[in-house]
């Protein structure tokens, strides 16, 4: 019963996440906000992501718990949201997505550490749960597509406040998730954050993120911009998270432990063909399809990435290294990804974006294949001695 739960907590949580994320640019787009001001926006919704996301983490691990908090920040989601999709006006729109930025983006860590706590303590695997959520973002995304281009864009208040209120009642259903019983010290993250693996790894993490969350932000106004509709957008969306529902169903088998860099490396390598493709086709139908290189592609990165983090983290840190790796991967890389994206958008146009992205992977798998290789040489060294 508490996995079905937590499964359908996934579902309707990744639901309402998906409105934020992947249509907030389209919304505000229909009302007449250029690619460069919606840039500006996301850069500093972001910007309040990178203090929020850390701080609501120290929170939980502070008091040992993840539920109450998520509740705290769900309830201040659903209340902002349904204003924010309810306004037209720029500095309204600026205000309340810093807003929703520091009460929504910290659930999607806090999320994840439970999942991973409950997934652990039912004896099922990681990928197991949080395919559900994947899951949830593609009918999601298939639905608010429909409705945007069949009953206006008017009408995604009440979607949102539908897909908050039951994410809401689950999340109080669901069982606590404390942390780890050991003493919290400051002192313990120190060689955390002291270790060259560390900051190699959280580099890296960064890099290969930017171009991903440039994806994230501007792939429909790309679809958009080759004539595409608002359902063209939400069958993209479909698409890119079905395909990560079945790798994340397949994903142990892909990673074994110690392997999580060159893992990382071969993701960063789909994300190359993925970008130039869609770089090189101008067909709007043709970039839809290619996002069925997402399962591949961001599943990888994101699952080897956690599973690397949490040898390098203190146990009972586990929920702020969490926060850490959404602090880059939502945060950090969003204020490069969502200023930088929408100035190019508007100045070079899509293709010359996605062009940008694909060499910026490429970069990303060249360094993630050479930490590999400087990893792999020390742990020789440390066996010889």
């Amino acid at each position: 019963m508490k996995l079905i739960l937590l499964r359908g907590y996934n579902f309707f949580y990744f639901s309402m996440f998906a409105m934020f994320l992947s249509f907030l640019p389209i919304y505000f787009a229909e009302k007449g906000i250029t690619a460069s001001e919606i840039g500006i926006i996301l850069g500093s919704g972001s910007v309040i992501g990178v203090v929020s996301q850390p701080l609501w983490g120290m929170v939980s691990d502070k008091y040992k718990t993840v539920k109450a908090v998520l509740l705290i920040l769900l309830l201040a989601s659903i209340a902002l949201g349904m204003v924010l999709f309810s306004v037209s006006l720029m500095p309204a729109a600026f205000a309340l997505t810093a807003a929703m930025y520091f009460f929504l983006m910290p659930a999607d860590p806090l999320t994840e550490s439970m999942n991973y706590r409950l997934a652990v303590r039912a004896g099922v695997s990681f990928g197991s749960v949080r395919m559900y959520g994947a899951l949830g973002y593609a009918v999601a995304s298939y639905i608010i597509g429909y409705v945007g281009d069949h009953y206006g864009m008017g009408s995604f208040v009440y979607l949102y406040a539908g897909y908050g209120i039951i994410t809401l009642l689950l999340c109080a259903m669901l069982p606590e998730t404390p942390a780890a019983g050991k003493p919290v010290a400051w002192r313990d993250m120190v060689p955390f954050f002291r270790d060259k693996r560390t900051v190699q790894f959280l580099l890296l993490v960064l890099l290969i993120a930017i171009p991903h969350r440039m994806n994230d932000s501007y792939v429909g106004l790309y679809v958009q911009s080759l004539g595409g509709g608002v359902g063209m957008v939400g069958l993209a969306w479909f698409i890119m998270t079905l395909a990560e529902v079945a790798f994340f169903a397949l994903i142990n088998r892909f990673i074994k432990p110690g392997k999580e860099l060159p893992v990382i490396s071969i993701a960063a390598g789909f994300y190359v063909l993925r970008f130039a493709l869609s770089a090189w086709w101008d067909d709007p139908v043709a970039i839809v399809w290619l996002q069925l290189l997402q399962g591949v592609s961001f599943v990888l990165f994101y699952a080897a990435s956690i599973q690397y983090l949490y040898t390098l983290i203190p146990e009972q840190w586990k929920a702020t290294g969490q926060t850490i790796l959404a602090m880059l991967l939502f945060g950090i890389s969003s204020i490069i990804s969502s200023t930088l994206g929408g100035w190019l958008f508007d100045w070079i146009g899509g293709q010359a974006l996605y062009a940008s992205m694909s060499v910026l992977s490429f970069i990303g798998a060249c360094c993630g294949l050479l930490i590999s290789r400087n990893v792999s040489q020390t742990k020789r060294g440390i066996r010889a001695t």
